[in-house]
């Protein structure tokens, strides 16, 4: 997991720059076909991070509602110029936890993924290797976590309530 406090990164055309001031919690790679049809590509890598840490620092953007697998929706935010997706918000964190599209990052490479999710339905091409966790599915968040990421992860699921 990467450990540089922050991160820049932006749309394809300039236009929507943002900054990550902490390291992300955790970072997922996503096998699941919906994020292969959604993303255009194999897989989707997310970072996940407390919304709070994550600053647009230049140009405007467009939240689009969109279905997730999931039934429950998700809210992706693009570029209002170029339309990429630079993050999401969905599930039980809601606007609290931002899933940025690590491809987004100046740098992306400071951001492997720590786990690869739904390969069951992975591309049957592509070898994952044996050093990151493998899930057929989703997995149970405190076994794979470092307990920091859980008690960040917690702490902003915690805001929602009192936001509310």
């Amino acid at each position: 997991m990467n450990t540089t406090t922050e991160m820049m990164g932006g749309c394809a055309c300039g236009a929507a720059q943002f900054t990550l001031r902490e390291a992300p919690m955790f970072v997922h790679c996503c096998h699941c076909s919906w994020c292969q049809r959604e993303t255009g590509s194999a897989f989707a890598i997310n970072a996940l991070i407390e919304s709070s840490y994550l600053t647009l620092v230049k140009g405007s953007v467009e939240v689009i509602a969109m279905p997730s697998n999931s039934g429950s929706g998700q809210n992706v935010t693009r570029c209002n110029v170029c339309k990429t997706a630079l993050w999401s918000n969905y599930g039980a964190a809601k606007e609290a936890v931002a899933f940025v599209r690590v491809g987004t990052l100046n740098e992306p490479s400071l951001c492997p993924p720590d786990i690869h999710i739904f390969t069951t339905t992975k591309q049957r091409w592509l070898s994952l290797g044996d050093t990151i966790p493998v899930m057929p599915e989703y997995y149970q968040r405190s076994k794979y976590w470092p307990e920091k990421s859980v008690a960040r992860y917690k702490r902003a699921l915690s805001e929602i309530k009192t936001d509310h």
